[in-house]
């Protein structure tokens, strides 16, 4: 199965507009969604979930009051997290499990704490997985692996589509890592050439083959025509540039993906597909 990543150096490059593209042209869809932070792919379909599984990110302490012996060996937690009155503040902790260890009258326990739901869905013509994370909860890089299991998981399919996380982070590393191909979007600004530097430089580090798609080109063709220089410097083939296209916001609020409709962005979409399937065979 190979395995195919959508990312962007930056968030709002219209990553997900290739994504849902993409997944849409697809015969059969294997779809992993590992922007876990802000999942939004699924949106974008018909969904059945067929499988929710608990995501235990990490452990708070807990202290049994009636085996404490009042040692107080807790309380040189190095993060504060034991309170004067031996109890535990859990915006504190970071389950490091030390406290536990030193209690000689085995008082503490490692509770472990879900930070998330990983999700199982059924769509038309395959299978999508996803996650959320709670707000402020740790261990993206993690969820994302476990995401990408699901989907490994999921027999008969010639290819796996990511939808990755912007930026060059954890989370983005996670969604990489063992990837066959790259699809890197981006936009005809200034910070939008900066980032698909930062991005494509990743890629090289990881030894994955990687494409650039410009979206939204017309915007800026002066920093359209400079992407497309430091691509050809940088030995990375651009696969195709999409158009400024108001059809775009139509198709997001109809929770719609836009190569549904005969329109300018669509249609070059359809066009990029079509030419970067070749390659995958």
């Amino acid at each position: 199965m190979k395995q195919i990543v959508i990312i962007s150096g930056k968030g709002g490059t219209g990553k997900t507009t290739i994504s849902s593209s993409f997944s849409e042209l697809m015969d059969k869809r294997n779809i992993a969604d590992c922007d876990v932070e802000a999942p939004n792919l699924h949106l974008m379909f018909e969904n059945e979930i067929i499988n929710t599984k608990e995501y235990i990110g990490s452990q708070t302490a807990s202290i049994d009051t009636e085996k404490c012996i009042k040692c107080e060996k807790c309380l040189e937690c190095r993060f504060g997290a034991i309170t004067p009155e031996i109890k535990v503040n859990p915006l504190k902790c970071e389950g490091c499990g030390l406290c536990e260890y030193v209690c000689p009258a085995d008082a503490v326990t490692m509770v472990d704490n879900v930070t998330g739901h990983i999700y199982s869905c059924k769509i038309k013509d395959g299978y999508l997985s996803y996650a959320k994370l709670n707000i402020g909860a740790e261990g993206a890089g993690k969820v994302v692996t476990e995401v990408r299991k699901n989907s490994l998981e999921n027999q008969g399919f010639e290819n796996l589509l990511i939808d990755g996380s912007p930026g060059i982070g954890c989370v983005v590393i996670a969604s990489l890592t063992g990837c066959d191909y790259a699809v890197v979007v981006t936009e005809p600004t200034t910070s939008g050439l900066d980032d698909l530097s930062r991005v494509l430089e990743l890629t090289q580090f990881f030894d994955i083959q990687s494409y650039v798609i410009i979206n939204k080109y017309d915007i800026n063709e002066e920093k359209t025509s400079e992407i497309i220089d430091y691509c050809k410097k940088s030995g990375f083939e651009i696969l195709g540039k999409v158009p400024f296209d108001n059809t775009v916001n139509k198709a997001i609020q109809n929770e719609c993906p836009i190569v549904n409709y005969d329109c300018p962005a669509g249609n070059e979409i359809k066009r990029i597909w079509d030419d970067f399937y070749d390659k995958l065979k």
